[in-house]
């Protein structure tokens, strides 16, 4: 599996927020490992960079989440997406965050992310993609 190749080949780097709590504790590697590693990689790609700052800034148990604007951490290389090119970004974004869930039960199943991905189109943004925040993207439902 990709993450057990993923991990092994990280030594004396600091990716404590990769280390999730199923795998620190059983040494196994599941579908939901498999899902957080998927969500990992999305954002790399929509970031341009490693996702781990992000990650470990928004954990759950803190109530005073940081205000981190999407547009902040999007891949400053490109030019920023509008129309429905800013929606499917938003998606995307969101699906990728739901899969890096710290709990493994609150993460979606691969199949259901792929069906949401194979999706048509997205709705049009109802507000600009200046105006929105990661806490907001976090709340995707599966």
């Amino acid at each position: 599996m990709m993450l057990r190749i993923f991990v092994l080949n990280v030594s004396n780097v600091d990716f404590d927020w990769l280390v999730f709590s199923e795998l620190a504790q059983t040494m196994r590697v599941t579908d939901k490992c498999d899902v957080y590693s998927f969500g990992v990689v999305a954002l790399e790609v929509m970031m341009g960079r490693h996702p781990g700052d992000l990650l470990s800034s928004i954990k759950p148990s803190l109530s005073n989440d940081p205000q981190i604007f999407l547009k902040d951490v999007l891949d400053p290389r490109l030019e920023a997406p509008t129309g429905q090119a800013a929606a499917e970004v938003v998606f995307a974004v969101r699906v990728a965050l739901a899969c890096t869930q710290t709990k493994p039960e609150a993460r979606p199943t691969m199949h259901f992310v792929a069906q949401e991905l194979s999706a048509r189109t997205q709705p049009s943004l109802a507000e600009p993609l200046d105006s929105i925040t990661i806490s907001r993207l976090r709340n995707f439902q599966k």
